[in-house]
């Protein structure tokens, strides 16, 4: 990576490459409409990745399908959205952002739609599989008409700050919206609720959001990259999630990886020697972006360890319904957007190695507060404090580190940077369930092994084994966090990046 973010002097042809961003400047007069907009969008993409957890039971019941093939609900969703992205990225770049956008609020919706129609098995996996197809074209294009909306000065870190909070708060809200829509409608209307959130980004993109065309002599798509980066990410995902199931040691699990590792490689290779590559290396060797992107990944990565094994505590040990467990997680949602919305204030005047640094190591202290927990804990004294920290964190590092995935940037690989941020959080959650579910089902074997001989019933072995299991995650997503914090302080630099705002996009070669 480059030691420092490098900010070149304005040139005469700055300005026509920045009307042509597709996304308008941060002097447009309805660049908060616009935030509100993209908001929307964000939240619907970041909603389905929990909010269909909460209807699994539910729809599983309805549709008669066994327990082998329920992981496919999520893993459908999770493969194409993660294998697809880089190249709904470029194709962003490629075709405009607003278009891109319109096709995948359009495409997500009627997707979303046919899932909550779905009469079996096979008709929701495909629909789930669908959206992940959308939403590779529609998170990216989101983010990236944020950044050239946004492009400089305070209201780009507070409007940053407001799309970090909604990132890393919507999982949570997913889980409340999942909770109360299946408790009092039916699990179908966990689907049938896309199609609102889209119908109101569609207005609005349509109204707010100006459109751009696409030079006629630009680059061509890189079909090569975009097939090795594809695949290669749809194998590592897949081999991820197979473990869940099968295990490490699984023949299928590690060729599965081993295949994507290759392949990913392979991409990277690619990259450094085709004219017009589907991600330029120049987006992630900046030392800013680079360490941003890693940063995301790891929290992604830590912060499964709260949703997916928090849900489960409080609803198998501690007996919440789906509506309560959705509102249980309402203040760590308020302390994250809260500190996002304050870190998004002062994060160009203080440096990210600070402002990521603290947040990650505060997100680790709540993990190690939740390993206390025990069966007969009380949410205000056993959960709720941990809760609050981790959401303090996390609020300050998604805001900081999603500005800066994205800073310096050349609107031209706007889209294809944006998707990067999208690709590092699937990624890394994709990984966070593999390893934390592997590590905790491996302390629950342990804890019956070690303590059936002890007299105690069945019953009380199975709940010890369940909070074994339970307290080896959270202290794995604590070391994840932890490292993260250690990561960022050594590799952010020691003062804010300087910027210009009347420089040239950066376009390093």
């Amino acid at each position: 990576m480059s030691t420092t973010p490098t900010v070149r002097p304005a040139t005469a042809e700055a300005p026509a490459r920045r009307r042509d961003s597709g996304g308008g400047t941060a002097r447009h007069h309805n660049k908060w409409l616009i935030l509100i907009v993209l908001a929307v969008a964000q939240l619907m993409v970041v909603l389905d990745s929990t909010i269909v957890n909460i209807a699994l039971p539910e729809a599983q019941r309805a549709l008669g399908f066994n327990n082998d093939l329920r992981q496919w609900i999520v893993t459908a969703y999770s493969l194409t959205f993660g294998g697809l992205l880089l190249a709904g990225g470029r194709l962003n770049d490629l075709f405009g952002r607003k278009r891109t956008l319109i096709i995948g609020l359009i495409g997500f919706a009627a997707s979303s739609a046919l899932g909550g129609w779905s009469p079996n098995f096979e008709v929701l996996v495909t629909a789930r599989a669908l959206q992940g197809v959308f939403g590779a074209l529609l998170a990216p294009a989101a983010l990236s008409l944020l950044t050239v909306t946004f492009a400089e000065g305070k209201d780009r870190a507070r409007a940053f700050g407001i799309y970090g909070a909604i990132s890393g708060a919507g999982a949570a809200i997913g889980l409340l919206v999942g909770g109360v829509l299946t408790e009092y409608l039916s699990w179908n209307w966990c689907l049938y609720v896309n199609v609102a959130f889209a119908v109101i980004a569609l207005v609005g993109a349509a109204r707010f959001i100006p459109g751009h065309r696409r030079d006629a002599q630009g680059p061509t798509f890189d079909l090569l990259g975009a097939s090795f980066v594809t695949v290669g990410l749809f194998a590592l995902v897949y081999g991820l999630a197979n473990s869940e199931s099968k295990g490490w040691s699984d023949t299928w699990t590690l060729a599965f990886i081993g295949v994507g590792i290759a392949l990913l490689a392979a991409f990277v290779l690619v990259e450094s020697r085709v004219e017009h590559p589907l991600l330029p290396l120049r987006v992630l060797l900046d030392r800013v972006r680079g360490t941003s992107y890693l940063v995301m990944l790891i929290s992604a990565i830590g912060m499964f360890g709260v949703f997916m094994f928090l849900t489960y505590y409080l609803q198998n040990t501690l007996g919440y319904s789906p509506v309560v467990t959705g509102l249980a997680f309402l203040p760590m949602v308020g302390a994250l957007a809260g500190t996002a919305s304050l870190a998004g204030g002062f994060t160009r005047r203080v440096s990210p190695k600070l402002v990521v640094g603290a947040g990650l190591a505060a997100a680790g202290v709540g993990m190690v507060i939740l390993t206390r927990i025990e069966a007969g804990s009380g949410y205000a004294t056993g959960v709720l404090p941990g809760l609050l920290v981790v959401g303090i964190g996390l609020g300050a590092v998604f805001a900081t580190a999603m500005g800066y995935a994205t800073t310096d940037v050349a609107t031209s690989d706007a889209g294809v940077a944006s998707a990067m941020v999208n690709t590092a959080q699937q990624v890394g959650g994709s990984i966070g369930i593999s390893l934390l579910s592997s590590f905790s089902a491996t302390a629950a074997t342990n804890y019956v092994a070690d303590h059936k001989t002890s007299g105690a019933t069945m019953t009380a072995l199975q709940q010890g084994a369940q909070i074994a299991s339970y307290h080896t995650a959270f202290w794995w997503a604590a070391g994840f966090f932890f490292a993260g914090a250690v990561l960022a302080g050594l590799l952010y630099p020691a003062k804010a990046p300087d910027l210009d705002p009347d420089a040239a996009p950066v376009i390093a070669h």
